[in-house]
């Protein structure tokens, strides 16, 4: 099992942070090296609890699709996305935020097992790394919106 922790403070309100997080539109902008695309379930607009999408896109060469479900939501704290589908065996992304000096810190704890037993630990690494730059580049596109003057766009 993998785990993946991460911090970003943004000089933001939390409701805002916590909203752009859950934005589809927000996602697939942010996710331009992969060509992410939500292609069923809710394809635009902000993410609500029991929610589904279904998301392709290209990681390591492969095309890949994705189910994942809003499995907890407490606005504006926390809120799991959990895949129902997909390559991994299982992973929960869980994303906190609290206010602090002004802004708003987002704290990511995303959690996976890989798939094809000794062949998924050995790329554990691998994954671990790319996935880590993934949802580096992902926040610091919510940073740059949250902080921007163009947010209010993606929150329709």
């Amino acid at each position: 099992m993998g785990t993946i922790k991460l911090q970003t403070f943004i000089q933001a309100p939390i409701e805002r942070c916590f909203d752009l997080s859950r934005s589809v539109d927000l996602h697939i902008l942010s996710t331009r090296q992969t060509n992410e695309r939500a292609i069923a379930g809710v394809t635009t607009g902000l993410m609500k609890l029991n929610d589904v999408v279904t998301w392709e896109a290209r990681h390591f060469g492969i095309n890949q699709k994705l189910t994942v479900a809003i499995t907890q939501l407490d606005r504006p704290n926390h809120f799991r996305d959990s895949q129902i589908k997909g390559i991994f065996h299982s992973f929960d992304h869980d994303h906190f935020f609290e206010t602090k000096n002004g802004g708003t810190l987002m704290k990511d704890v995303f959690r996976f097992q890989c798939p094809l037993g000794l062949l998924g630990a050995f790329a554990d690494p691998f994954i671990t790394l790319h996935l880590k730059k993934f949802l580096e580049t992902r926040n610091q596109a919510i940073k740059k919106v949250a902080e921007g003057n163009d947010w209010s766009s993606l929150l329709r």
